[in-house]
């Protein structure tokens, strides 16, 4: 028996995770945008009409949609506000981590892993009580009275917001947390003596350094929040009112599972899919422009 070539032989290892992966990732996406590309609703599931090709068509339809296009901007509005604050909180907090003592620190970890391990439902439940006009004690400890979070659409928005990035900086911090403690301490020293401020050093050490690590983060980021959805649904009773707290992965749940219109579903599924992608590789390559290690 001829022995594998030395080149074949990672793929060799590699060939049953890709396996894995190509079964329950490579044949739904093909589904999903195979779905996308057909007259696939309710009367053709039961067997009522037949499948026909629609080529572009449903793609056509959902563009020309002003509520699709609204739903559009908000969802990638939402996305980077909260991709923009859960950085913020995570990074600000594994920096307070590295200037705390061992009690203080291992208490900020539990807390934080403790949100981290929350289920989405169960977290999302708790801060619609927190803030709930009646009862909940924020509002009367805001001094903020009967005021309803969910009514207004902004409102609404931030609390969903407050609530995706509670349970989404830990592993930021975390992450943040063991890169920091991975920088070269003569560096940071150096800096220092050199005069420059806190943020200073943040900004032109610290962060070079760490920019591999930002760039998992910040992409893993991106992709859990612009695919929210247990959030919304939950928090703003599936989608606000009049639908005004819509975000494209709800609003492909009520078109695919409300309406019965699984090809319209299915075709938001491959747009978003088709962003995430745009804009994971558009990161990548302002990265290795500059230069960065990956």
């Amino acid at each position: 028996m001829t022995p594998a070539r030395p080149g074949w032989t990672p793929w060799l290892y590699l060939l049953p995770a890709l396996a894995v992966l190509g079964a329950l990732l490579v044949y739904p996406i093909w589904q999903l945008g195979l779905i996308s590309l057909l007259e696939y609703t309710q009367a053709q599931v039961s067997g009522g009409e037949p499948t026909s090709f629609q080529g572009l068509g449903n793609y056509t339809a959902l563009f020309s949609d002003p509520q699709f296009r609204q739903v559009l901007l908000a969802t990638v509005l939402f996305a980077a506000a909260c991709v923009v604050a859960t950085l913020a909180v995570g990074c600000a907090l594994a920096v307070l981590l590295t200037r705390v003592r061992a009690v203080p620190r291992l208490a900020l970890m539990l807390a934080a892993l403790g949100a981290w391990a929350t289920p989405a439902v169960t977290g999302s439940t708790v801060w619609v009580f927190l803030f709930d006009p009646d009862h909940g004690p924020l509002n009367r400890l805001l001094g903020l009275g009967d005021f309803s979070w969910t009514y207004g659409r902004l409102s609404a928005f931030a609390l969903v917001l407050f609530e995706v990035v509670w349970c989404s900086f830990p592993f930021v911090m975390v992450t943040v947390y063991a890169g920091l403690r991975a920088v070269p301490a003569e560096v940071l020293e150096a800096a220092a003596l050199d005069g420059a401020s806190q943020w200073r050093i943040w900004r032109s050490v610290t962060a070079p350094i760490l920019r591999p690590i930002l760039l998992v983060v910040t992409i893993q980021s991106v992709i859990w929040d612009f695919k929210v959805f247990t959030q919304i649904y939950v928090m703003t009773n599936g989608g606000g009112i009049a639908g005004q707290n819509l975000v494209l992965n709800v609003y492909a749940y009520q078109k695919a599972f409300a309406s019965s219109q699984y090809s319209l579903g299915s075709a938001i599924g491959v747009v978003m899919l088709l962003i995430l992608l745009a804009v994971t590789l558009v990161y990548l390559r302002l990265l290795r422009r500059r230069g960065g290690d990956l």
